[in-house]
Protein backbone atom coordinates (compact mmCIF):
# COMPACT_ATOMS: atom_id res chain seq x y z
CA UNK A 1 0.00 0.00 0.00
CA UNK A 2 3.04 2.26 0.72
CA UNK A 3 4.28 1.70 -2.32
CA UNK A 4 1.39 2.39 -4.32
CA UNK A 5 0.92 5.34 -1.97
CA UNK A 6 4.46 6.42 -3.09
CA UNK A 7 4.22 6.05 -6.90
CA UNK A 8 1.44 7.82 -7.28
CA UNK A 9 2.76 10.56 -5.58
CA UNK A 10 5.79 10.31 -7.70
CA UNK A 11 3.69 10.73 -10.85
CA UNK A 12 1.57 13.64 -9.15
CA UNK A 13 4.35 15.45 -8.79
CA UNK A 14 5.69 15.01 -12.52
CA UNK A 15 3.01 15.95 -13.81
CA UNK A 16 3.04 18.96 -11.61
CA UNK A 17 6.12 20.12 -13.32
CA UNK A 18 4.46 19.64 -16.51
CA UNK A 19 1.30 21.79 -15.18
CA UNK A 20 2.19 24.87 -17.87
CA UNK A 21 2.27 22.32 -20.99
CA UNK A 22 -0.92 20.91 -19.92
CA UNK A 23 -2.59 24.39 -19.61
CA UNK A 24 -0.98 25.40 -22.90
CA UNK A 25 -2.68 22.29 -24.31
CA UNK A 26 -6.27 22.63 -22.51
CA UNK A 27 -6.15 25.87 -24.25
CA UNK A 28 -5.17 24.94 -27.62
CA UNK A 29 -8.17 22.01 -27.40
CA UNK A 30 -10.62 24.20 -25.80
CA UNK A 31 -10.49 26.98 -28.30
CA UNK A 32 -10.64 24.39 -31.44
CA UNK A 33 -13.11 22.59 -29.90
CA UNK A 34 -15.30 25.58 -29.15
CA UNK A 35 -14.70 27.00 -33.06
CA UNK A 36 -15.68 23.71 -34.36
CA UNK A 37 -18.84 23.44 -32.21
CA UNK A 38 -19.44 27.40 -33.22
CA UNK A 39 -18.58 25.85 -36.68
CA UNK A 40 -21.47 23.30 -37.37
CA UNK A 41 -24.38 24.87 -39.56
CA UNK A 42 -27.59 24.88 -37.62
CA UNK A 43 -30.29 22.35 -38.68
CA UNK A 44 -34.09 23.42 -39.10
CA UNK A 45 -36.38 20.63 -38.80
CA UNK A 46 -39.75 19.95 -40.79
CA UNK A 47 -42.79 17.61 -39.45
CA UNK A 48 -46.45 16.56 -40.52
CA UNK A 49 -48.86 14.48 -39.29
CA UNK A 50 -51.21 12.30 -40.57
CA UNK A 51 -53.87 9.93 -39.75
CA UNK A 52 -55.00 6.51 -41.46
CA UNK A 53 -58.70 5.87 -41.35
CA UNK A 54 -59.00 2.47 -42.03
CA UNK A 55 -62.02 1.74 -39.90
CA UNK A 56 -65.45 0.97 -41.75
CA UNK A 57 -68.81 -0.20 -40.75
CA UNK A 58 -69.21 -2.22 -43.71
CA UNK A 59 -66.16 -4.72 -43.12
CA UNK A 60 -67.41 -6.25 -39.81
CA UNK A 61 -70.36 -6.47 -41.35
CA UNK A 62 -68.83 -8.51 -44.43
CA UNK A 63 -66.61 -10.50 -41.98
CA UNK A 64 -66.74 -14.37 -43.05
CA UNK A 65 -68.46 -14.11 -46.33
CA UNK A 66 -65.10 -12.27 -48.09
CA UNK A 67 -61.43 -12.18 -47.95
CA UNK A 68 -60.55 -8.56 -46.73
CA UNK A 69 -56.94 -8.22 -46.90
CA UNK A 70 -55.36 -6.62 -43.05
CA UNK A 71 -55.39 -2.82 -44.18
CA UNK A 72 -53.80 -1.81 -41.36
CA UNK A 73 -50.82 -3.71 -41.79
CA UNK A 74 -50.30 -3.11 -44.97
CA UNK A 75 -50.32 1.10 -44.51
CA UNK A 76 -47.67 0.04 -41.70
CA UNK A 77 -46.18 -1.78 -44.62
CA UNK A 78 -46.14 1.12 -46.82
CA UNK A 79 -44.95 3.93 -44.10
CA UNK A 80 -41.77 1.41 -43.80
CA UNK A 81 -41.38 0.98 -47.57
CA UNK A 82 -41.61 4.75 -48.77
CA UNK A 83 -38.38 5.89 -47.79
CA UNK A 84 -36.97 3.54 -51.23
CA UNK A 85 -34.55 5.02 -53.93
CA UNK A 86 -37.60 5.65 -56.43
CA UNK A 87 -39.33 7.53 -54.15
CA UNK A 88 -36.88 9.75 -53.20
CA UNK A 89 -36.07 10.20 -56.25
CA UNK A 90 -39.07 10.89 -57.10
CA UNK A 91 -38.87 13.38 -54.26
CA UNK A 92 -36.10 15.24 -55.20
CA UNK A 93 -37.82 16.47 -58.44
CA UNK A 94 -41.02 17.37 -56.50
CA UNK A 95 -38.51 19.46 -53.88
CA UNK A 96 -36.48 21.09 -56.44
CA UNK A 97 -33.35 20.03 -54.64
CA UNK A 98 -31.68 19.28 -57.91
CA UNK A 99 -31.21 22.59 -59.46
CA UNK A 100 -27.66 22.50 -58.12
CA UNK A 101 -26.58 19.41 -58.79
CA UNK A 102 -24.38 19.07 -61.88
CA UNK A 103 -23.25 14.83 -61.85
CA UNK A 104 -24.57 11.78 -60.98
CA UNK A 105 -22.13 11.00 -58.15
CA UNK A 106 -23.70 14.53 -56.35
CA UNK A 107 -27.70 12.89 -57.10
CA UNK A 108 -26.91 9.78 -55.48
CA UNK A 109 -25.09 11.52 -52.46
CA UNK A 110 -28.13 13.69 -52.29
CA UNK A 111 -30.39 10.56 -52.54
CA UNK A 112 -28.47 8.61 -49.65
CA UNK A 113 -28.12 11.56 -47.43
CA UNK A 114 -32.34 12.28 -47.85
CA UNK A 115 -32.71 7.90 -47.28
CA UNK A 116 -30.34 8.59 -43.85
CA UNK A 117 -32.20 11.88 -42.78
CA UNK A 118 -36.34 11.44 -43.28
CA UNK A 119 -37.53 9.34 -40.81
CA UNK A 120 -41.24 7.85 -40.33
CA UNK A 121 -42.91 7.21 -36.84
CA UNK A 122 -46.39 6.03 -35.87
CA UNK A 123 -48.38 5.20 -33.37
CA UNK A 124 -49.94 1.80 -34.15
CA UNK A 125 -53.09 2.01 -31.92
CA UNK A 126 -53.80 5.37 -33.25
CA UNK A 127 -52.45 5.15 -36.85
CA UNK A 128 -50.95 8.69 -36.39
CA UNK A 129 -47.72 8.97 -38.83
CA UNK A 130 -44.68 11.38 -38.03
CA UNK A 131 -42.77 12.22 -41.17
CA UNK A 132 -39.95 14.51 -39.74
CA UNK A 133 -36.55 15.88 -41.41
CA UNK A 134 -34.02 18.05 -40.68
CA UNK A 135 -31.84 20.65 -43.16
CA UNK A 136 -29.78 23.76 -43.13
CA UNK A 137 -31.96 25.38 -45.03
CA UNK A 138 -35.34 25.62 -43.83
CA UNK A 139 -37.60 26.01 -46.96
CA UNK A 140 -35.51 22.90 -48.53
CA UNK A 141 -36.78 20.90 -45.29
CA UNK A 142 -40.42 21.79 -45.54
CA UNK A 143 -40.47 21.06 -49.06
CA UNK A 144 -38.85 17.63 -48.62
CA UNK A 145 -41.34 16.88 -45.97
CA UNK A 146 -44.46 18.43 -47.92
CA UNK A 147 -42.95 16.27 -51.05
CA UNK A 148 -43.14 12.56 -48.77
CA UNK A 149 -45.96 13.54 -47.65
CA UNK A 150 -47.80 13.34 -51.15
CA UNK A 151 -45.86 10.64 -52.54
CA UNK A 152 -47.33 8.78 -48.87
CA UNK A 153 -51.11 9.96 -49.83
CA UNK A 154 -50.87 9.27 -53.26
CA UNK A 155 -49.80 6.30 -52.99
CA UNK A 156 -53.41 5.39 -51.13
CA UNK A 157 -52.16 1.38 -51.15
CA UNK A 158 -51.83 1.08 -54.93
CA UNK A 159 -49.14 -1.63 -54.24
CA UNK A 160 -51.55 -3.56 -52.13
CA UNK A 161 -54.39 -3.47 -54.96
CA UNK A 162 -51.69 -4.64 -57.56
CA UNK A 163 -51.00 -7.63 -55.20
CA UNK A 164 -54.56 -8.03 -55.29
CA UNK A 165 -55.04 -8.06 -59.03
CA UNK A 166 -52.24 -10.55 -59.26
CA UNK A 167 -54.15 -13.10 -56.69
CA UNK A 168 -57.09 -12.65 -58.44
CA UNK A 169 -55.55 -13.48 -61.57
CA UNK A 170 -53.47 -16.61 -60.32
CA UNK A 171 -57.21 -17.63 -58.72
CA UNK A 172 -58.12 -17.32 -62.30
CA UNK A 173 -55.71 -19.00 -64.03
CA UNK A 174 -55.44 -22.00 -61.43
CA UNK A 175 -59.45 -22.05 -61.99
CA UNK A 176 -58.93 -22.58 -65.78
CA UNK A 177 -56.66 -25.16 -65.17
CA UNK A 178 -58.68 -27.55 -62.86
CA UNK A 179 -61.65 -27.05 -64.90
CA UNK A 180 -59.29 -28.71 -67.70
CA UNK A 181 -58.50 -31.42 -64.98
CA UNK A 182 -62.21 -31.59 -63.92
CA UNK A 183 -63.37 -32.48 -67.87
CA UNK A 184 -60.83 -34.79 -68.47
CA UNK A 185 -61.36 -36.78 -64.99
CA UNK A 186 -65.27 -36.70 -66.06
CA UNK A 187 -63.89 -38.38 -69.18
CA UNK A 188 -62.02 -40.96 -67.63
CA UNK A 189 -64.86 -41.77 -65.51
CA UNK A 190 -67.69 -41.72 -68.12
CA UNK A 191 -65.76 -44.20 -70.24
CA UNK A 192 -64.80 -46.20 -67.17
CA UNK A 193 -68.79 -46.77 -66.48
CA UNK A 194 -69.38 -47.56 -70.19
CA UNK A 195 -66.99 -50.20 -70.40
CA UNK A 196 -67.81 -51.92 -66.80
CA UNK A 197 -71.63 -51.19 -67.36
CA UNK A 198 -72.43 -54.75 -66.65
CA UNK A 199 -70.66 -54.38 -63.36
CA UNK A 200 -72.99 -51.93 -62.40
CA UNK A 201 -76.42 -51.88 -60.35
CA UNK A 202 -79.20 -49.12 -60.41
CA UNK A 203 -79.47 -49.72 -57.06
CA UNK A 204 -76.32 -48.92 -55.88
CA UNK A 205 -75.14 -52.69 -55.09
CA UNK A 206 -71.49 -53.35 -55.59
CA UNK A 207 -70.44 -56.84 -58.06
CA UNK A 208 -70.37 -59.42 -54.47
CA UNK A 209 -73.94 -57.81 -53.90
CA UNK A 210 -75.52 -58.55 -56.94
CA UNK A 211 -73.84 -61.69 -57.03
CA UNK A 212 -75.22 -62.86 -53.56
CA UNK A 213 -78.73 -61.90 -54.87
CA UNK A 214 -78.28 -63.39 -57.82
CA UNK A 215 -77.40 -66.75 -55.96
CA UNK A 216 -80.00 -66.69 -53.60
CA UNK A 217 -82.44 -66.12 -56.87
CA UNK A 218 -80.55 -69.29 -58.39
CA UNK A 219 -81.22 -71.42 -55.60
CA UNK A 220 -84.91 -70.00 -55.21
CA UNK A 221 -85.91 -71.16 -58.58
CA UNK A 222 -84.25 -74.59 -58.42
CA UNK A 223 -86.11 -74.86 -55.12
CA UNK A 224 -89.32 -74.85 -57.22
CA UNK A 225 -88.24 -76.29 -60.29
CA UNK A 226 -87.88 -79.36 -57.69
CA UNK A 227 -91.57 -78.70 -56.58
CA UNK A 228 -92.50 -78.42 -59.95
CA UNK A 229 -90.86 -81.80 -60.80
CA UNK A 230 -92.54 -83.73 -57.89
CA UNK A 231 -96.15 -81.95 -58.45
CA UNK A 232 -96.38 -83.26 -61.73
CA UNK A 233 -94.93 -86.69 -60.79
CA UNK A 234 -97.76 -86.97 -58.35
CA UNK A 235 -100.28 -85.69 -61.18
CA UNK A 236 -98.53 -88.52 -63.11
CA UNK A 237 -98.98 -90.96 -60.63
CA UNK A 238 -102.95 -90.30 -60.07
CA UNK A 239 -103.78 -90.08 -63.66
CA UNK A 240 -102.05 -94.01 -64.06
CA UNK A 241 -103.90 -95.54 -60.63
CA UNK A 242 -107.66 -93.34 -60.85
CA UNK A 243 -110.41 -95.26 -62.36
CA UNK A 244 -112.88 -92.81 -64.38
CA UNK A 245 -115.71 -91.11 -62.55
CA UNK A 246 -119.49 -91.02 -64.42
CA UNK A 247 -119.91 -87.57 -63.52
CA UNK A 248 -120.71 -85.25 -66.33
CA UNK A 249 -118.91 -82.12 -67.38
CA UNK A 250 -121.42 -79.12 -67.99
CA UNK A 251 -120.69 -77.60 -71.32
CA UNK A 252 -119.73 -73.77 -70.72
CA UNK A 253 -121.38 -71.38 -73.17
CA UNK A 254 -119.19 -68.54 -71.89
CA UNK A 255 -115.42 -68.63 -72.79
CA UNK A 256 -114.71 -66.14 -70.63
CA UNK A 257 -116.36 -67.05 -67.64
CA UNK A 258 -114.52 -70.63 -67.47
CA UNK A 259 -112.44 -71.11 -64.64
CA UNK A 260 -109.40 -73.18 -65.00
CA UNK A 261 -108.09 -73.37 -61.34
CA UNK A 262 -104.72 -74.40 -61.60
CA UNK A 263 -103.75 -71.83 -63.68
CA UNK A 264 -105.44 -69.44 -62.26
CA UNK A 265 -103.50 -69.83 -59.01
CA UNK A 266 -100.49 -69.61 -60.33
CA UNK A 267 -101.60 -66.71 -62.34
CA UNK A 268 -102.39 -64.91 -58.81
CA UNK A 269 -99.10 -66.22 -57.12
CA UNK A 270 -96.99 -64.52 -60.26
CA UNK A 271 -98.76 -61.32 -60.58
CA UNK A 272 -98.22 -61.16 -56.49
CA UNK A 273 -94.67 -61.39 -56.92
CA UNK A 274 -93.97 -59.02 -60.03
CA UNK A 275 -96.30 -56.62 -57.68
CA UNK A 276 -93.60 -57.04 -54.68
CA UNK A 277 -90.99 -56.94 -57.07
CA UNK A 278 -91.80 -53.87 -59.04
CA UNK A 279 -91.70 -52.12 -55.33
CA UNK A 280 -87.71 -52.96 -55.29
CA UNK A 281 -87.14 -53.07 -59.15
CA UNK A 282 -87.22 -51.27 -62.25
CA UNK A 283 -89.44 -52.46 -65.40
CA UNK A 284 -85.70 -53.29 -66.89
CA UNK A 285 -85.06 -55.81 -64.44
CA UNK A 286 -84.00 -59.12 -65.28
CA UNK A 287 -86.37 -60.54 -63.16
CA UNK A 288 -89.31 -58.02 -63.71
CA UNK A 289 -88.77 -59.03 -67.40
CA UNK A 290 -88.67 -63.01 -66.47
CA UNK A 291 -92.28 -62.44 -64.43
CA UNK A 292 -93.73 -60.74 -67.65
CA UNK A 293 -93.12 -63.33 -69.80
CA UNK A 294 -94.04 -66.13 -67.54
CA UNK A 295 -97.38 -63.96 -66.85
CA UNK A 296 -98.03 -63.76 -70.76
CA UNK A 297 -96.77 -67.44 -71.36
CA UNK A 298 -99.66 -68.64 -68.69
CA UNK A 299 -101.97 -66.26 -69.92
CA UNK A 300 -101.26 -68.05 -72.99
CA UNK A 301 -101.48 -71.80 -72.03
CA UNK A 302 -105.34 -70.37 -70.58
CA UNK A 303 -106.58 -69.44 -73.44
CA UNK A 304 -105.37 -72.30 -75.76
CA UNK A 305 -106.47 -74.91 -73.03
CA UNK A 306 -110.13 -72.78 -73.11
CA UNK A 307 -109.80 -73.02 -76.49
CA UNK A 308 -109.40 -76.66 -76.84
CA UNK A 309 -111.95 -77.29 -74.46
CA UNK A 310 -114.60 -76.00 -76.68
CA UNK A 311 -113.71 -77.55 -79.59
CA UNK A 312 -113.54 -80.75 -77.75
CA UNK A 313 -117.16 -79.59 -76.42
CA UNK A 314 -118.10 -78.93 -80.22
CA UNK A 315 -117.17 -82.15 -82.67
CA UNK A 316 -118.18 -84.49 -79.61
CA UNK A 317 -120.30 -83.41 -77.03
CA UNK A 318 -121.30 -87.09 -76.67
CA UNK A 319 -117.80 -88.03 -75.37
CA UNK A 320 -117.43 -84.64 -73.65
CA UNK A 321 -120.54 -85.43 -71.56
CA UNK A 322 -118.90 -89.26 -70.78
CA UNK A 323 -115.40 -88.30 -70.30
CA UNK A 324 -114.89 -88.43 -66.37
CA UNK A 325 -114.42 -84.75 -65.12
CA UNK A 326 -112.24 -85.49 -62.28
CA UNK A 327 -109.69 -87.32 -65.10
CA UNK A 328 -109.93 -84.09 -67.64
CA UNK A 329 -108.83 -81.92 -64.16
CA UNK A 330 -105.86 -84.37 -63.97
CA UNK A 331 -104.67 -84.35 -67.01
CA UNK A 332 -105.16 -80.59 -67.96
CA UNK A 333 -102.90 -80.28 -64.09
CA UNK A 334 -100.35 -82.44 -65.92
CA UNK A 335 -99.98 -80.10 -68.67
CA UNK A 336 -99.68 -77.35 -66.23
CA UNK A 337 -97.14 -78.62 -64.46
CA UNK A 338 -95.10 -79.45 -67.71
CA UNK A 339 -95.27 -76.11 -68.55
CA UNK A 340 -94.35 -74.30 -65.43
CA UNK A 341 -90.99 -77.10 -65.16
CA UNK A 342 -90.07 -75.61 -68.37
CA UNK A 343 -90.84 -72.28 -67.44
CA UNK A 344 -88.55 -73.15 -64.31
CA UNK A 345 -85.88 -74.51 -65.80
CA UNK A 346 -85.43 -71.32 -68.37
CA UNK A 347 -85.62 -69.61 -65.46
CA UNK A 348 -82.51 -71.74 -63.65
CA UNK A 349 -80.92 -72.12 -66.88
CA UNK A 350 -80.99 -68.14 -66.97
CA UNK A 351 -80.28 -67.58 -63.39
CA UNK A 352 -77.03 -69.66 -63.53
CA UNK A 353 -75.70 -68.61 -66.50
CA UNK A 354 -76.04 -64.74 -65.04
CA UNK A 355 -74.68 -66.69 -61.58
CA UNK A 356 -71.42 -68.19 -63.47
CA UNK A 357 -70.61 -64.91 -65.76
CA UNK A 358 -70.69 -62.73 -62.01
CA UNK A 359 -68.15 -65.78 -60.72
CA UNK A 360 -65.64 -65.45 -63.43
CA UNK A 361 -65.93 -61.72 -63.26
CA UNK A 362 -65.15 -61.96 -59.65
CA UNK A 363 -61.14 -62.38 -60.91
CA UNK A 364 -61.69 -58.76 -62.45
CA UNK A 365 -63.48 -57.01 -59.61
CA UNK A 366 -60.68 -55.72 -56.95
CA UNK A 367 -58.80 -54.27 -60.18
CA UNK A 368 -61.84 -52.77 -61.79
CA UNK A 369 -62.74 -51.41 -57.90
CA UNK A 370 -59.44 -50.08 -57.22
CA UNK A 371 -59.62 -48.22 -60.85
CA UNK A 372 -62.82 -47.58 -60.15
CA UNK A 373 -61.81 -45.50 -56.70
CA UNK A 374 -58.91 -43.97 -57.96
CA UNK A 375 -61.01 -42.13 -60.83
CA UNK A 376 -63.73 -41.51 -58.61
CA UNK A 377 -60.87 -39.83 -55.85
CA UNK A 378 -59.38 -38.29 -58.73
CA UNK A 379 -62.55 -36.34 -59.55
CA UNK A 380 -63.45 -35.74 -56.22
CA UNK A 381 -60.24 -34.21 -55.24
CA UNK A 382 -60.55 -31.94 -58.73
CA UNK A 383 -63.99 -30.97 -58.12
CA UNK A 384 -63.29 -29.89 -54.18
CA UNK A 385 -60.33 -27.76 -55.19
CA UNK A 386 -62.46 -25.99 -58.19
CA UNK A 387 -65.64 -25.32 -56.00
CA UNK A 388 -63.09 -23.57 -53.24
CA UNK A 389 -61.32 -21.86 -56.22
CA UNK A 390 -64.28 -20.56 -57.46
CA UNK A 391 -65.81 -19.44 -54.09
CA UNK A 392 -62.49 -17.57 -52.97
CA UNK A 393 -62.44 -15.94 -56.24
CA UNK A 394 -65.76 -14.69 -55.63
CA UNK A 395 -65.00 -13.49 -52.03
CA UNK A 396 -61.90 -12.15 -53.39
CA UNK A 397 -63.65 -9.73 -55.62
CA UNK A 398 -66.54 -8.96 -53.28
CA UNK A 399 -63.60 -7.91 -50.77
CA UNK A 400 -62.11 -5.76 -53.53
CA UNK A 401 -65.26 -4.42 -54.26
CA UNK A 402 -66.03 -3.45 -50.75
CA UNK A 403 -62.27 -2.12 -50.30
CA UNK A 404 -62.98 -0.29 -53.63
CA UNK A 405 -66.16 1.12 -51.97
CA UNK A 406 -64.89 1.95 -48.48
CA UNK A 407 -61.37 3.05 -49.37
CA UNK A 408 -58.50 4.28 -46.79
CA UNK A 409 -58.94 7.80 -45.26
CA UNK A 410 -55.59 10.16 -45.36
CA UNK A 411 -56.30 12.62 -43.26
CA UNK A 412 -53.34 15.60 -42.53
CA UNK A 413 -53.54 16.34 -39.04
CA UNK A 414 -50.61 18.53 -39.17
CA UNK A 415 -49.93 19.92 -42.00
CA UNK A 416 -45.77 20.69 -42.78
CA UNK A 417 -44.34 23.29 -40.72
CA UNK A 418 -40.79 24.04 -39.81
CA UNK A 419 -39.52 24.78 -36.23
CA UNK A 420 -38.63 28.50 -35.69
CA UNK A 421 -35.24 27.84 -34.38
CA UNK A 422 -32.75 25.60 -35.19
CA UNK A 423 -32.94 22.15 -33.13
CA UNK A 424 -29.28 20.77 -33.38
CA UNK A 425 -26.55 21.17 -32.80
CA UNK A 426 -27.15 21.47 -29.12
CA UNK A 427 -24.45 23.56 -28.14
CA UNK A 428 -25.61 24.05 -24.95
CA UNK A 429 -24.90 20.59 -24.06
CA UNK A 430 -21.62 20.81 -26.26
CA UNK A 431 -19.82 23.80 -25.02
CA UNK A 432 -19.56 21.76 -21.49
CA UNK A 433 -18.27 18.53 -23.43
CA UNK A 434 -15.40 20.50 -25.00
CA UNK A 435 -14.10 22.36 -21.73
CA UNK A 436 -14.34 18.22 -20.39
CA UNK A 437 -11.86 17.43 -23.37
CA UNK A 438 -9.72 20.30 -23.08
CA UNK A 439 -9.14 19.85 -19.64
CA UNK A 440 -8.90 16.09 -20.18
CA UNK A 441 -6.30 16.85 -23.27
CA UNK A 442 -4.37 19.04 -20.62
CA UNK A 443 -4.11 16.05 -18.19
CA UNK A 444 -3.49 13.67 -20.55
CA UNK A 445 -0.44 15.59 -21.83
CA UNK A 446 1.21 16.10 -18.40
CA UNK A 447 1.04 12.35 -17.82
CA UNK A 448 2.55 12.00 -21.09
CA UNK A 449 5.12 14.13 -20.45
CA UNK A 450 5.96 13.19 -16.59
CA UNK A 451 6.34 9.08 -18.44
CA UNK A 452 8.39 10.12 -21.31
CA UNK A 453 10.69 12.23 -19.27
CA UNK A 454 10.18 11.05 -15.68
CA UNK A 455 12.03 13.22 -12.54
CA UNK A 456 13.18 11.91 -9.14
CA UNK A 457 12.34 13.40 -6.21
CA UNK A 458 14.22 10.63 -3.72
CA UNK A 459 16.95 8.69 -3.36
CA UNK A 460 14.67 5.73 -3.17
CA UNK A 461 13.47 5.67 -7.17
CA UNK A 462 16.78 7.03 -8.36
CA UNK A 463 18.64 4.00 -6.77
CA UNK A 464 16.02 1.29 -7.82
CA UNK A 465 15.27 2.90 -11.33
CA UNK A 466 19.56 3.06 -12.22
CA UNK A 467 20.42 0.01 -9.96
CA UNK A 468 23.42 1.69 -8.64
CA UNK A 469 24.96 2.65 -5.47
CA UNK A 470 23.87 5.87 -4.29
CA UNK A 471 26.45 7.81 -2.07
CA UNK A 472 24.79 10.67 -1.21
CA UNK A 473 22.12 13.48 -1.38
CA UNK A 474 21.98 17.16 -1.52
CA UNK A 475 19.11 19.01 -0.55
CA UNK A 476 18.40 22.72 -1.72
CA UNK A 477 17.13 25.35 0.31
CA UNK A 478 15.09 28.25 -0.77
CA UNK A 479 15.66 31.38 0.35
CA UNK A 480 12.28 34.20 0.56
CA UNK A 481 12.95 35.31 -3.35
CA UNK A 482 12.89 31.16 -4.75
CA UNK A 483 9.28 31.24 -2.28
CA UNK A 484 7.96 34.36 -3.62
CA UNK A 485 8.46 33.26 -7.62
CA UNK A 486 6.82 29.78 -7.21
CA UNK A 487 4.27 31.68 -5.32
CA UNK A 488 3.67 33.86 -8.28
CA UNK A 489 3.94 30.99 -10.27
CA UNK A 490 1.47 29.25 -8.75
CA UNK A 491 -1.13 32.35 -8.83
CA UNK A 492 -0.29 32.49 -12.66
CA UNK A 493 -1.14 29.14 -12.95
CA UNK A 494 -4.39 29.49 -10.63
CA UNK A 495 -5.49 32.33 -13.00
CA UNK A 496 -4.79 30.23 -16.40
CA UNK A 497 -7.28 27.46 -14.85
CA UNK A 498 -9.91 30.04 -14.00
CA UNK A 499 -9.73 31.68 -16.38
CA UNK A 500 -10.25 28.86 -18.90
CA UNK A 501 -13.38 27.89 -16.61
CA UNK A 502 -14.23 31.26 -16.67
CA UNK A 503 -13.87 31.93 -20.31
CA UNK A 504 -16.54 28.42 -20.96
CA UNK A 505 -18.69 29.74 -18.48
CA UNK A 506 -19.23 33.20 -20.32
CA UNK A 507 -19.70 31.58 -23.19
CA UNK A 508 -22.47 29.46 -22.31
CA UNK A 509 -24.16 32.21 -20.49
CA UNK A 510 -23.99 34.40 -23.67
CA UNK A 511 -25.35 31.45 -25.41
CA UNK A 512 -28.62 30.99 -23.01
CA UNK A 513 -29.38 34.87 -23.64
CA UNK A 514 -29.59 34.69 -27.08
CA UNK A 515 -31.33 31.60 -27.49
CA UNK A 516 -33.37 33.35 -24.94
CA UNK A 517 -33.99 36.52 -26.93
CA UNK A 518 -34.56 34.67 -30.10
CA UNK A 519 -37.52 32.42 -28.67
Amino acid sequence: MDELLRQATTILLGMWKRRWLGIIVAWVVGLASVAAVLAIPDKYEASARIFVDTQSILRPLMSGLVTQPNIDQQVMMLSRTLITRPNVEKLIRMADLDLGIQSKGERDALAENLMSSLKIANTSRDNIYTINYRDTQPEHAKRVVQSLVSIFVESNLGDARKDSESARKFIDEQITTYEKKLEEAEARLKEFKLRNLATQSAEGKDHFAQMSETGALLEQSKLALREAEQSHEALKRHILGDEPALLPAPVQENISGVSIPEIDSRLDIMQRNLDAMLQRFTERHPDVVSARRLIKDLEEQKREEIKARRKVAQASPATSMSTNPVHQQLAISVSEAEANIAALQTRVAEYQARYDRMKEAVKLMPQIEAEFAQLNRDYEINKNNYEQLVKRRESANMGNEINNTVGVDFRLIDPPRVSPKPVAPNRTLFLPLTLLLALGAGIAVTFAASQVRPVFFDSRSLRETCGLPLLGTVSMLTNDATKRSQRRDLIRFAAACISLVGAYGAGLLALFLFSVRTA
